[in-house]
């Protein structure tokens, strides 16, 4: 079962047009709106996604990664099958860093650490990932608050995936009593009810720039 089978029919936000960060002749960032697919999925109900929309207007331009269709932020892509590869090297090798800003339920604490929680597909209840001690893959993520609401009871804290795992922030936030908000997978029903939409964003990316050899940074604002 996919992710639009659990949450309901698929409706990508209306096309407004591409939400460039930055470009030139070897890479694209982008700023992905929340509730669009990386990359188109199953079924013809399913072929609008951040990549189609891109490749209509930008031909040269290939994915490197994703972000999950609820997630929001930036998202970098190749120009071109000689950077492509380069870009998946150096995600391979985790010499791309990325940060993440989230609204949690709950007063975090302790307020700052590293979790290391290994996940696998749960497979009876797909998408959905679980911690499993046993069979899952390593998985890290580190974490910082940033400050309290206490009219929501939620914090906004700061996640570093070391690990790249499907949902892998959502679960382990989850996995450690403090889903994200808005989260239609994870949490309770009042975390759930407190966000008409998951509140996490990709806020940055910084790598080598795959050609120039020099230090990319690249930062996005959440809405929230």
């Amino acid at each position: 079962m996919s992710l639009t089978d659990q949450l309901g029919e698929y409706t990508p936000p209306l096309d407004e047009g591409l939400d460039i960060i930055y470009q030139d002749d070897a890479i694209l960032v982008l700023n992905k709106p929340s509730g669009l697919l990386s990359v188109p999925g199953r079924g013809e109900e399913k072929q609008d996604s951040l990549a189609t929309r891109v490749q209509a207007r930008i031909p040269d331009a290939l994915i490197v990664h994703r972000l999950d269709m609820c997630t929001s932020g930036i998202m970098l892509m190749a120009r071109g099958i000689e950077v492509h590869r380069t870009l998946n090297r150096m995600f391979q090798e985790r010499r791309i860093s990325k940060r993440y800003i989230a609204l949690v339920d709950g007063h975090l604490d302790p307020q700052s650490g590293t979790l290391n929680l290994p996940l696998i597909c749960d497979w009876p209840n797909r998408p959905r990932q679980k911690v499993d001690h046993e069979i899952g893959k390593p998985s890290t993520t580190r974490y910082r608050f940033l400050n309290y609401d206490p009219v929501t009871d939620c914090s906004r804290v700061e996640l570093i995936p070391e690990t790249g795992r499907s949902h892998q922030l959502r679960v382990h936030m989850f996995a450690i009593g403090h889903a994200i908000l808005g989260d239609n997978l994870y949490g309770k029903e009042t975390s759930r009810e407190k966000a008409s939409r998951l509140q996490l964003h990709a806020v940055e990316l910084a790598f080598e720039h795959p050609t120039t050899g020099e230090l990319a940074s690249f930062k996005s604002d959440p809405a929230f």
